[in-house]
């Protein structure tokens, strides 16, 4: 099976559905409906093609045929797209599918005039009228007797769509029954639909639609395209599932401008494509460089400008070529029109709907699509010289644009000139922060011609730069980045100090799209041609002393950190700057205090934007660190910094980071309450950098196990071990996705399969030196050991560990290495002492605070006391922790500690119902955050971005904490919040935390 098979054989489950679910148009269906029910009425339905008009009247007479007073008969009728619509022939129509045989029984004399319309029930009808002379006699005649028959057939409401195709007899006889005095009489409702942009001139219908009919109400519909929510609901319905991105809905709506049925040909065109796939219980989509317009969109937007004169369209196809609102001016020069000839054609471009005026004097597409399909359907030559034309005529304005320029002149063939610009227009992007424009152009620059090697390296120099220091995630950009640099640095034609500078480049992309192991060769190999750049060498050498690499020992960074201590004096105050902040981290890492030093040497501000991003940077890679040390206060205080300098940046590289160490830290002390969709979330959205959807991924499976979901965690876990084996390197926070996966294996009766889990990484840590990272794994190991009846390894591990930590304030370690002690003392068979360690332990992760160890511990805690004998104690305190573990949302070891209980003897308070209790009626600690925020007038976007959560993960919070407190208002809320003790009158919460 091929590739493409498999997906779609994968993605199966989630295609979408015949008939899409309708979406955003709830108020207007119940308007209808309203209207619809309360006697007769004219109902109008406008907007352009796609909007959703036959949907939208489809449900609303679908609801009133569910009715318990269904209407008696509904009529509807559609007008065919013709030139020449046969008078009256659309109604005729719908009539003979209603009464397919003649049903003409009561119809007067009048009935004869029908003849030529149902030649068919000539058997049936009356017979032919009297011929008249005067042709608005015959028309009068043939309207009341059509009207007759519609009331014989007991029709109470009529349906004409797409009345802008509608031929002029039929409009009169519609005219005719609004202007009926009796129409209110007989119960009749009459419903239009149309669109207002293809309604001719001359047309009858404005009359119909600007007046109310006597003895009849109202309603005029006017639909609106979907917003980007209601598109992200759209997409989830059609493919039953809620993993829908924001940025996935947003692309949506960029290219589709909100009309439903675009959006579901393009998600037709998209899957046809393989460009969105479902992935498990997500989905992905790749990075479009350039989509065909549907044909249904295109072959629509056609037929309009087929109906202009020559002028009109030639200015259309200028107003394509431009895209950006542009003036008369500018207009005719593109188009090659003389000034007149162009103020007609904007004049008739307006009236027809294409164009809008966007801004005074300036025009351009009321759809970005219209543009797209006018432009492709020109010839080749002519569009050429029309972006030629296009590129001179702004090149002579007095700022010229340059983005628009290089665009203009690459589509004119212009390639020297194009790369000029090019260049200007991505050094302009970078400038202005938007650095994946300026990845793009470079990337279209490089793959587009064969440069000069000068003009190469010059190029590859600049996209390395842009592609690395930027702000925003490039997603697939990043590998095309790698090619390019390797492409040029495999040439064998550049200088030494060339090479140096683009390895350390390419060194950069491979750590940004996970290839770590191979970035750090790279760095190793530019250092020797950097001999001349001390300023770069420094960078080079700082990147390898962070000890991630599993095969080197710390002797081996610690090589590079005294050798690039060596070039301090040679190098300016930026790259000094960006080597001791890389010391700190590596210090952190090994567990020095000198780290700490460090960190507090840091400055709180940059005057720069890039140096703002490299503090904020900085102290993302230090608060992953003090998370193994289990100094959670300071972390928080340095993520709280952090934020500030992503503020300044505007970095969603760096943004989706702090997510990520915020995510961890949640973990890790116990804020669980809405964890889980802030890291689904994260793993989830399309614009997500590699390195933090693995950190999301991480917590996401930790979670899962802990709640009790044992094949979804070891799957998930299962794929991340996968992926930090690929990535070729070790952090400390990487450990517990091994000793997770242990731990099944031990609940499973598996020790050895549980030993062959953390072996590897217990000798990589004691290999390599870097005893910091053990918290994690030390226990389970132990367990591990122990099940294996390895008793001496187990005794030589404990004293390694006890021996690496003595003397040094590592209040994490300290605590898993109590913990160790403590379940050797019980294997040892003396239960009594292990019940103190593991109550010393449970204090130690009680201070930190990590909750869910505490929890852990003070399970083993209780067995040993039922060891010992001491059953009430063990009970009392079992059932306190199995209670606080179904309260942190741990239901897999709640029900453990549970049948413990039980099976000596004791109740559980309340058996598990399933779900996740949370803090029942109490404020969960992230609660407790939003509400202090909200307390402080923030609104949910501002609060999502102090606490680095969405802002629809705020929104949940603050609807729980609205339903704990039962008020119904934010003020309300805060007011409740106060009284109840929950938070301060100043904004902070009961425990002192703003």
């Amino acid at each position: 099976m091929t590739a493409r098979a498999e997906r779609r054989q994968r993605a199966s489950v989630g295609r979408p559905a015949k008939t899409p679910p309708l979406v955003g148009r709830d108020d207007a269906i119940s308007r209808v409906t309203s209207a619809l029910t309360r006697g007769s009425a004219l109902v109008t339905v406008e907007g352009e093609a796609g909007i959703g008009k036959t949907r939208l009247l489809r449900e609303a007479l679908a609801m009133l045929a569910n009715r318990a007073s269904p209407p008696d008969r509904v009529l509807i009728a559609t007008c065919p797209p013709v030139p020449e619509p046969a008078p009256l022939g659309a109604v005729v129509a719908g009539i003979r599918r209603l009464a397919p045989n003649a049903d003409t029984h009561g119809l007067s004399a009048l009935g004869g005039a029908l003849r030529p319309l149902f030649p068919e029930w000539s058997q049936d009808l009356p017979p032919a009228l009297e011929p008249l002379d005067d042709s608005s006699a015959v028309r009068h005649v043939l309207f009341r007797a059509l009207s007759e028959l519609v009331d014989r057939l007991r029709v109470t409401i009529l349906v004409l769509e797409d009345v802008h195709w509608a031929d002029t007899a039929t409009l009169e006889w519609l005219l005719t029954l609004c202007a009926d005095e009796p129409a209110g009489e007989r119960d009749l409702s009459i419903v239009v639909s149309f669109r207002p942009w293809d309604v001719p001139a001359g047309s009858l219908l404005p009359r119909l639609t600007a007046r109310t009919p006597a003895g009849m109400s109202r309603l005029r519909i006017a639909l609106q395209p979907l917003d980007i929510e209601q598109i992200r609901q759209l997409v989830a319905s059609m493919y039953a599932t809620d993993q829908v991105s924001e940025q996935f809905a947003g692309f949506l709506y960029g290219a589709t401008d909100g009309i439903p049925l675009v959006v579901e040909e393009y998600l037709l065109l998209l899957e046809d494509r393989d460009d969105i796939t479902r992935e498990d219980d997500h989905w992905t989509r790749r990075v479009l460089t350039e989509l065909d317009v549907p044909a249904s969109v295109r072959e629509s937007v056609l037929e309009r400008v087929h109906r202009l004169d020559r002028d009109t369209q030639r200015l259309l196809e200028a107003a394509s070529i431009l895209m950006d609102p542009a003036d008369e001016p500018l207009l005719a020069t593109v188009a090659d029109l003389d000034e007149s000839a162009a103020r007609s054609g904007v004049a008739r471009a307006l009236a027809s709907g294409l164009l809008c005026e966007r801004s005074a004097g300036r025009f351009t597409f009321r759809h970005v699509l219209d543009a797209q399909a006018i432009s492709g359907a020109m010839p080749v030559s002519e569009r050429r010289r029309m972006h030629e034309r296009a590129a001179r005529a702004l090149r002579r304005k007095d700022h010229p644009p340059m983005a628009r320029l290089a665009h203009h002149f690459r589509e004119a063939g212009d390639d020297d000139q194009w790369c000029g610009y090019a260049e200007a227009s991505a050094e302009l992007a970078l400038e202005s922060g938007d650095d994946r424009t300026a990845v793009e152009t470079l990337l279209q620059v490089m793959n587009a011609a064969e440069h000069p090697i000068s003009r190469r390296v010059r190029l590859a120099r600049q996209l390395g730069q842009a592609a690395f220091f930027g702000a925003a995630a490039l997603g697939d950009l990043a590998e095309h980045v790698v090619d390019v640099l390797r492409r040029v640095l495999d040439s064998g034609e550049i200088a030494q100090a060339d090479r140096g500078e683009l390895r350390l480049l390419l060194g950069r992309m491979l750590w940004a799209i996970g290839e770590r192991s191979a970035s750090f060769e790279q760095w190793e190999s530019a250092v020797p041609d950097l001999g001349h750049r001390p300023d770069l060498a420094i960078r080079a050498m700082a990147n390898m002393v962070p000890p991630l690499i599993p095969d080197w020992p710390v002797s081996r960074h610690r090589h590079w950190l005294d050798r690039a201590g060596e070039l301090l004096d040679q190098v300016a105050t930026k790259d000094r700057r960006a080597f001791l902040d890389m010391r700190m981290t590596a210090l952190l890492l090994l567990g020095e205090e000198a780290g700490w030093e460090a960190l507090g040497d840091l400055p709180r501000s940059a005057p720069t934007q890039a140096g703002e991003r490299d503090l904020a940077n900085t102290r993302v890679n230090a608060v992953w660190a003090m998370l193994a040390w289990g100094r959670f206060d300071g972390a928080r205080e340095q993520l709280a910094v952090c934020r500030r300098h992503i503020e300044a940046t505007d970095s969603s590289r760096l943004t989706h980071l702090a997510l990520a160490v915020q995510a961890r830290l949640d973990w890790y002390v116990g804020n669980w309450s809405g964890l889980d969709a802030s890291v689904a979330e994260l793993a989830g959205r399309e614009d997500t950098d590699a390195e933090s959807k693995l950190h999301a991924r991480q917590v996401r499976g930790l979670l899962k196990l802990a709640a009790g979901g044992r094949s979804a965690a070891q799957r998930e876990l299962h794929e991340v071990a996968l992926e930090q084996t690929r990535l070729g390197v070790m952090e400390p926070e990487a450990v517990a996705v091994p000793a997770a996966l242990a731990r099944l294996h031990l609940a499973d009766g598996d020790s050895a399969q549980a030993l062959s889990n953390t072996s590897p990484v217990v000798h990589l840590i004691a290999r390599k030196g870097v005893w910091l990272w053990i918290t994690d794994i030390a226990p389970v190991h132990v367990d591990a050991l122990l099940g294996t009846a390895k008793g001496d390894d187990v005794d030589d591990f404990v004293a390694a560990f006890a021996h690496e930590v003595a003397g040094r304030n590592l209040p994490a370690p300290a605590a898993a290495l109590v913990t160790c002690q403590a379940i050797v003392a019980l294997a040892a068979g003396d239960p009594r002492r292990a019940a103190g360690l593991f109550a010393d332990a449970a204090r130690r992760w009680a201070a930190l605070p990590r909750p869910y160890d505490e929890l852990l511990s003070r399970e083993r805690q209780g067995r040993a006391l039922l060891a010992a004998g001491e059953r009430a104690g063990a009970l009392e305190l079992l059932v306190d922790t199995q209670q606080r573990l179904h309260d942190l949302g741990a239901r897999w070891d709640a029900d453990r500690v549970a049948h413990v209980v039980r099976d000596h003897g004791g109740e559980v308070a309340r058996a598990w119902r399933g779900g996740r209790r949370g803090y029942g009626d109490r404020l969960s600690p992230r609660e407790l955050d939003v509400v202090g925020l909200v307390a402080r007038g923030m609104t949910n976007r501002q609060a999502a971005e102090a606490l680095f959560l969405s802002p629809r993960t705020v929104e949940a919070h603050v609807k729980s904490a609205m339903r704990k407190l039962g008020v119904k208002s934010r003020t309300a809320l805060a007011i409740a919040a106060v009284e109840a003790g929950f938070i301060a009158a100043d904004g902070k919460d009961s425990t002192g935390r703003g």
